[in-house]
Order: structure tokens, then sequence, then C-alpha cells
């Protein structure tokens, strides 16, 4: 789901081109040796066969080409404006940032399809769940959500068997296995008041993209596969250290965590991700290990944010300080006014 994946984009580009090429030279040696020597029957089948090489060429680089394609078309007004009223970390981005995180937004909504479940699905409500897939993974420019297929939209909570009506609808979110395998379930209230209600450290899109992001690898384990080697025992160490604290009451972090280390990831991440300035202080270590898996600082990120809003530009020399010039007037009566 990245910008244009370039380095993807290349090497799938490249391998078509060898396919087709093996293909062409294939098919050309049973041309040149068919056992007739009439060379428009010849000639028709060396023509064939450059179809049949450009449509498979075609077919191998569509994925790409066709969002080359979508990044032409100007991304929607409407999109942004959700962007901006709802989601605080398209706001703390930079402007070349922000370009990329609607490329992204774009790319995901093109290719993933979500259905409302006895609701209606608006923009709104895809923006939020496209929000909440590239988030995690927006440090990698390479990802792709190749465990995902399909999001479904229900109207609230429901059950751990999918029942929306009855007792036991205590779910917000969950990413399907068995024969849901590939799908993943939000609850239509749960998705929007993540992003809407600010600093809670909970998140239920961000919490279940972080989930695919721990099963990429084919089982769920809590260990990500961004996740350096040499980190992985530091990474154990942390979350066995954190849930013994937060079984004991002595952690903020949402006792659910405490669930195991499957659930600790996801919910550890809706703190990084939505109170990143509070958990830098009282979690260094926690914190410091998700940078490291999602490559993102997310406290300098807010931190240039505001500085942007304060219209910061560094330090910058009083008006009534000397001036520099060595006039020895005030700097506001001698250089501050030319």
């Amino acid at each position: 789901m990245p910008q244009t994946a370039p380095e993807k984009a290349k090497l799938v580009t490249r391998l078509a081109y060898a396919v087709s090429g093996i293909l062409f030279f294939a098919g050309l040696f049973l041309i040149s040796n068919a056992h007739t020597s009439a060379l428009w029957i010849k000639g028709m089948g060396l023509v064939i066969l450059l179809g049949i090489c450009w449509l498979l060429f075609r077919y191998l680089t569509q994925k790409y080409r066709r969002r080359n394609e979508l990044l032409r078309y100007p991304f929607p007004s409407e999109w942004r404006t959700i962007l901006t009223n709802d989601v605080t970390f398209y706001r703390q981005l930079e402007p070349e940032e922000r370009t990329r995180f609607e490329h992204n937004i774009h790319i995901f909504l093109d290719e993933k399809r979500i259905t409302g479940i006895k609701t209606e699905v608006d923009d709104r409500v895809k923006v939020l769940v496209a929000a909440s897939a590239v988030i995690p993974i927006f440090g990698f420019k390479e990802w792709e959500y190749n465990n995902l297929g399909e999001v479904l939209i229900y109207p609230g909570n429901f059950s751990k068997d999918f029942e929306q009506t009855g007792t036991g609808r205590t779910v917000l979110g969950m990413v399907g296995d068995g024969p849901m395998n590939r799908i993943m379930i939000l609850s239509k209230p749960a998705l929007i008041s993540g992003f809407t209600i600010e600093k809670d450290g909970k998140n239920v899109g961000i919490h279940e993209f972080v989930h695919l992001l721990d099963s990429s690898d084919g089982e769920f384990d809590g260990i990500p596969t961004l996740l350096k080697r040499k980190y992985i025992m530091p990474w154990l160490g942390i979350i066995h250290k954190e849930i013994k604290k937060i079984k004991k009451g002595k952690s903020s972090i949402n006792p659910y965590g405490a669930t195991n280390r499957v659930e600790f990831f996801a919910v550890a991440s809706e703190y990084f991700f939505e109170r990143p300035k509070e958990m830098q202080r009282r979690y260094p270590d926690l914190y410091e290990m998700l940078t490291q898996i999602f490559q993102q600082d997310m406290q300098s990120r807010i931190t240039t944010a505001l500085r942007d809003m304060m219209h910061f530009t560094g330090k910058r020399v009083g008006r009534n300080a000397p001036c520099p010039c060595g006039s020895g007037k005030k700097y506001k009566k001698c250089c501050l006014i030319q």
C-alpha cells in the first residue's frame, strides 16, 4: 500500500520483462522449428506470440500501473477535510509527508473493499479505516497489507461469534480467522470515537491493523515481522515486565494488554500513537522499542507540529538586545528595521 513502492515496482517490472522474454524466445524457437515452410503461417504465429507476451506483461504489471494512474487524479478535497478534522497524526505531518499519507489512503481505498453490514459506510468511515491502516506502517514505504482482503463495518459492538444481537456483544474489532481469514471487522461507533476522542490511548482501528502486522508472518505471537532480530529478546522482556505491572495495578496501560503478548502489542501501539508524550515519559523503554518497530519517533513529530503551530523558527535575537552589527544600538532600532 505504499505511495509508489518504487523498489517493488521496479522488481515487478524486471520480473515481468524476464517472464515475457522467456515466453517469447521459447515461442520463437517453436515457431522456427515448426513443420511448415509457409512464411505466412510463421508470421501469424509470431504476431500471436507478440500479442500473448504483451498481454502477459500488462497483466503482471497491472497493480503498479493502476496505482500510477490512480495517483494522477487529485486527492478528493472531502477526504482531506476528514483527515484534517479527525486524524491528529495527519495534522502533525510535514507537507510532503501529508502528500505521501494521502497517496497511501487513496491506494488503500482503491485496493481494499470496505463493506457496511446493516449500516451505511460513508466517506468518513472509509477514510478513517484507511487512516487506521496507514498510521502503523507509515515508516515503511514498501509495506503491503497482503493479509487483508476486506473490512466489514458493523453498526455497533458484536460477539466473538460475530452476532450483533443478544448477550456477549463486547467486541469492538476483530481480525478474522478460519472462515473469516483475511477479513477485518470493526464497530462503526468505536472506529469513529477512536479518532474523535483524542489522547485516551484507545483506537480500535489502529489496534486491529497492528494485529495484521503481527500476523503477517503467518501467526499471532506479539512479535512483529517489522522488528529486527536483535530486538526480539529485549521486546519480549519489556512485554513480560509491563504485563506484570498491569496485573499489579501499577500501570496506566489498558488492562486488556495483560491478556497476552499479542494483545499487549496492539494495546501498547494504541498508546504509542495516541499518547506518545506520556508514553515516552512514563515508559521510556517501551516507547523506544515501539519507535524501533514502527520506525517513527512520535514525540519528535508532535514537537515539530507544535512548533509550526506557534510559528517557532528557532532562537532569535531579542528586540532589545544589542545589535549584532556592533553599533551599540538596540536591535529593534538598528538592523531589525532595515
